[in-house]
């Protein structure tokens, strides 16, 4: 991992705080932080209220600044207007406080004035070593230490960690929480303008927080130079717990909403989602599941894999997850024969056997049934999940009160079978909204339970997902050298000096050359004499004629390609056509000559391209190439450098995979020379951070190996 030293912020689990602006007054936000504080049992650790002109603020003994504080303070809530604040962080840096939640707006966000505000402020903290969350934050609580900042009086106690740009968003899943019932939060940070603590360093403290199984992250954007770091940072956490996040800004208008910078790729949301997944991090693109995956995640075991058994006591539910589950890209467990006989033998005549196991009424007088069906199948080595779904645990308010005994004894049962074999169980019931209490035994003890199928399976697929991920991760070997190689900086070293940033399409395949990848022997001819002197492989050969130009960087538009050239007298005539178009299309173009190469073998055409991203540095795109990359859209994103499993991925990963794997009659692409070709082109990027961007398009993939018809790099400016 390349992160920097760990930011320290234990402050953010305090046993004292200042209130800085405290008050008498109810409408005030500095009388409101006090009551709850009081309210959540905060005062058996210490409250110091800051006031210079009140003696005692609700009982408690006011102080006219920290300074006259005689007691260590571990975090200051700061609720004074914006022009108070360098003074105040100085008072706090003074004092030796380490953290300062700043409520304050009218900064950065409101022009030059507040912006330069908020540098002083961010100068004396940096000055005294405060570290600030915010400002214009809604605050902080950590309900493992009754904090309570914010002022949320309906929050339950529990493993789930919010880090959000919005306090709204914070809002709604307390709310849906509280209406779900047995989700619980233990930490939770407004991040506000983030003018100091990034995202980053708040993920790597609840990487390291005992109380947060699971950290839930709202993200708008990052800021600058932070989104490289988040990546590293979340490798380290989902290694230790699941990191679940939800990303707003996924259409265009959705962007514009969320940052006023329009240097971003097009469809800058999906080269997010690509990167954090990469990262091992869940993204979840619909803000009501939030609650239920970290649930899924933070609470059951990881499977080894993606088969999955249902168990069900309707055909319909069972039908229903099954669709679901193949959707979703999850497999049926294949029963072992073994597995069907013990079902066989427990279950009625009727009973569908094959998964889905349909258990035809054996529940209706005797729920035990599905205890002794999942004790079969969680012994079955070919199943890695289990859904139990229907009206389980509801059978007594469906039928009979009298049956509640006995099903609060399945849940018991289902409950120790799942700690007994460690394997991921989940449970829907159309019931479960009546929140009947052998439902909420199971919920309490840590099954997660849904009303629909497709929720409940969403939430498997993620579970699913981020096993595979930590086990992706654990076998990634670290970051490689990026020394470069000299004869690409040579290369550069002569556009440079030639005051070009783009590189002549023969200086970028000889650059790619240099890294290992196959190129077919190629010549610039710069004028028509130089026709009669080629080369015999080249002479002999159907050739592709280009037009070589560092003003002109879309060939095809200036009519500077000619395909399927054969013969001096075609050479000759392409060759003029050529010159005229690209004069023509650019009357001052520089044109340097023709680049003359073999015709490639044909083949599925992909796109390979690079791009410095601001927020994540040097990302690789990979999709269907050609004239329709644009149009089509069919590409996926990944941060470099890649591992061999990143590069098999991005592969798999595109909606027209199935033409790689062969269509009507044509043969699978080489695979294994497409993943050599990735990760050689990984390695050349990550070597020379002097590219600003790259496009081997198209890349011509059949089954003999994977051939470069056309490369284009832009160098950064010096």
């Amino acid at each position: 991992m390349t992160t920097s030293q760990k930011t320290d912020l234990q402050f953010l689990a305090p046993k004292s705080i200042a209130i800085i602006g405290a008050s008498n007054k109810p409408e005030k936000r500095g009388y409101q932080a006090i009551t709850q504080l009081q309210a959540d049992g905060f005062n058996q650790h210490k409250i110091y209220p800051i006031n210079p002109k009140a003696p005692d603020i609700l009982g408690i003994k006011a102080y006219p600044s920290v300074m006259d504080v005689p007691d260590p303070i571990d975090i200051a809530l700061v609720c004074t207007p914006a022009h108070s604040l360098p003074s105040v962080i100085a008072d706090c840096g003074r004092k030796g406080i380490k953290g300062a939640v700043i409520l304050a707006a009218g900064m950065s966000e409101m022009g030059e004035e507040g912006l330069i505000l908020e540098q002083n402020m961010l100068a004396a903290a940096k000055e005294w070593n405060v570290r600030l969350v915010g400002p214009n934050t809604n605050g902080v609580f950590n309900l493992h230490c009754d904090l309570n900042m914010v002022g949320v009086s309906d929050a339950e106690k529990g493993e789930i960690g919010i880090l959000s740009q919005s306090g709204n968003v914070m809002l709604a899943f307390v709310a849906e929480a509280k209406r779900k019932g047995g989700v619980g939060f233990s930490t939770y940070v407004g991040v506000g303008n983030q003018s100091d603590i990034r995202l980053s360093e708040y993920l790597e403290y609840f990487g390291d927080d005992n109380d947060t199984a699971v950290p839930a992250v709202y993200i708008e954007g990052f800021k600058e130079g932070d989104g490289r770091r988040f990546l590293d940072v979340a490798r380290d956490v989902v290694q230790k717990k699941p990191v679940v996040v939800y990303k707003s800004g996924r259409t265009v208008a959705g962007q514009v909403s969320a940052s006023s910078h329009t240097g971003s790729l097009a469809g800058s949301y999906q080269l997010t989602r690509d990167v954090l997944r990469q990262a091992g991090v869940t993204v979840v693109s619909e803000s009501d599941k939030v609650l239920s995956v970290a649930e899924t995640l933070g609470k059951l075991p990881l499977p080894k894999g993606n088969r999955v058994a249902i168990l069900c006591d309707s055909g319909g539910h069972g039908t229903i997850t099954t669709d679901a589950l193949i959707e979703a890209g999850l497999q049926l467990a294949p029963l072992s024969a073994a597995t069907i006989a013990k079902l066989k033998a427990c279950l009625p005549p009727a009973a569908a056997l094959n998964n889905p196991i349909d258990v035809a009424g054996a529940t209706d007088e005797d729920t035990g049934a599905f205890a002794d069906c999942t004790e079969i199948l969680l012994q079955d080595s070919n199943v890695d999940v289990l859904m139990i779904v229907g009206m389980v645990g509801a059978y007594s308010v469906r039928f009979s009160a009298t049956l509640l005994d006995n099903e609060m004894e399945t849940s018991r049962r289902i409950i120790e079978l799942t700690d007994k074999y460690a394997k991921p169980v989940i449970v829907q019931s159309v019931y479960y909204p009546l929140k009947p209490k052998p439902l909420l035994l199971l919920r309490d003890h840590g099954i997660p339970v849904f009303i629909w199928a497709e929720a409940a399976i969403r939430s498997g697929k993620e579970l699913v997902d981020y096993a595979q991920a930590r086990r992706r991760l654990a076998e990634a070997a670290p970051y490689p050298s990026n020394t470069p190689l000299a004869a690409g900086s040579a290369i550069f070293d002569t556009a440079y000096a030639q005051g070009r940033t783009a590189l002549f399409e023969s200086e970028a395949k000889q650059l790619l050359r240099s890294y290992g990848l196959a190129i077919p022997e190629e010549v610039v001819v710069r004028c028509e004499a130089d026709l009669d002197n080629l080369p015999v492989q080249i002479a002999d050969d159907s050739l592709a004629m280009k037009v070589v130009s560092k003003d002109i960087l879309h060939k095809t538009d200036a009519g500077g390609v000619k395909l399927n050239v054969n013969g001096a007298q075609q050479r000759l005539s392409a060759y003029r056509e050529i010159i005229a178009n690209s004069q023509q299309y650019k009357a001052d173009a520089d044109i340097e000559g023709v680049l003359l190469a073999p015709m490639l073998k044909p083949g599925v055409e992909v796109i390979l391209g690079v791009t410095q991203d601001p927020t994540f540095g040097p990302v690789m795109m990979f999709g269907l190439g050609g004239v329709f990359v644009e149009v089509l859209k069919d590409v996926v994103f990944r941060s470099i450098p890649l591992a061999e499993a990143d590069a098999r991925e991005m592969i798999e990963q595109i909606r027209a995979v199935e033409i790689l794997n062969g269509v009507r009659g044509a043969k699978p692409i080489d695979r294994e020379a497409l993943v050599s070709l990735i990760l050689k082109l990984s390695d050349l990027v990550w070597k020379h951070p002097e590219i600003a961007e790259l496009d081997l398009n198209p890349v011509i993939a059949n089954d003999t190996g994977c051939a470069i018809a056309d490369a284009r790099i832009i160098l950064a400016e010096k």
